[in-house]
C-alpha cells in the first residue's frame, strides 16, 4: 500500500501548537489532481463554488492564478480582508502532489490580531482517484474564539471548499 504525503509545516504553525487547527480530507473518483489545482488557484474561480470568500484583491499586482510569493488579500469567515502571501507553490506532476499554502492574518490590537497559515496537498491516488487535503493553524484571539464554537466554523467552512472544488472539477470533466 502506498503511504498518503502530508503537509510540510513551518515549525510557527505546526499542527497543535496554536490556537485553531483543522484538517478537511476527500478522496474521490474520476477526478485529477491537475483538474482539482486549476480551480484551487484561479482565484477567479472561488466564489463560483465556494461562498465563504469575497473582495479577492492583489495589491502589487499579478493574479488571479497564485504562484509562489505572490501577495493577495481576500475576505472569509467575517474578517475584513486579510492580508496573505503564497508560501509553497508546486503545481502537481506525476508521482509528485501539488502542494499550495499561504500565510493570512491581520494586524490591530491583541484582540483583533490573527495570523494564520492554510495549507493544500492535491494528489493522485491509483484507481483514478484523487485526494485533497487541506489543513489550517490559527494564532490569535479571533482564532481561538472559532476554535470554540460549535460546530467548528472552520471545519464547515473548508468542507464547502473541498465539496465545492471537486463539484466544480466534475462539471467542467464533464460528470
Amino acid at each position: 500500500m502506498s503511504t498518503q504525503n502530508a503537509i510540510n509545516w513551518p515549525e510557527k504553525y505546526l499542527p497543535g501548537t496554536g490556537d485553531n487547527f483543522v484538517s478537511n480530507e476527500v478522496i474521490v473518483r474520476g477526478l485529477t489532481a491537475a483538474g482539482i489545482w486549476h480551480f484551487l488557484t484561479d482565484t477567479s474561480t472561488w466564489e463560483s463554488y465556494y461562498d465563504n470568500v469575497a473582495g479577492i484583491s492583489f495589491p502589487r499586482g499579478g493574479g488571479p492564478a497564485l504562484e509562489a510569493d505572490l501577495v493577495f488579500g481576500f475576505g472569509t469567515f467575517g474578517f475584513p480582508p486579510l492580508a496573505a502571501r503564497v508560501v509553497e507553490f508546486r503545481a502537481p506532476a506525476p508521482g509528485t502532489p501539488g502542494r499550495l499554502s499561504w500565510t493570512a492574518g491581520q494586524d490591530g490590537p491583541p484582540e483583533e490580531r490573527l495570523d494564520v497559515l492554510h495549507a493544500w496537498l492535491v494528489e493522485d491516488l491509483p484507481g483514478d482517484r484523487v485526494r485533497i487535503l487541506t489543513q489550517e493553524t490559527q494564532i490569535g484571539r479571533p482564532a481561538a474564539e472559532l476554535a470554540r464554537q460549535l460546530p467548528n466554523p472552520m471545519l464547515n467552512g473548508h468542507q464547502a471548499w473541498l465539496d465545492g472544488l471537486v463539484t466544480a472539477a466534475s462539471a467542467r470533466h464533464g460528470h
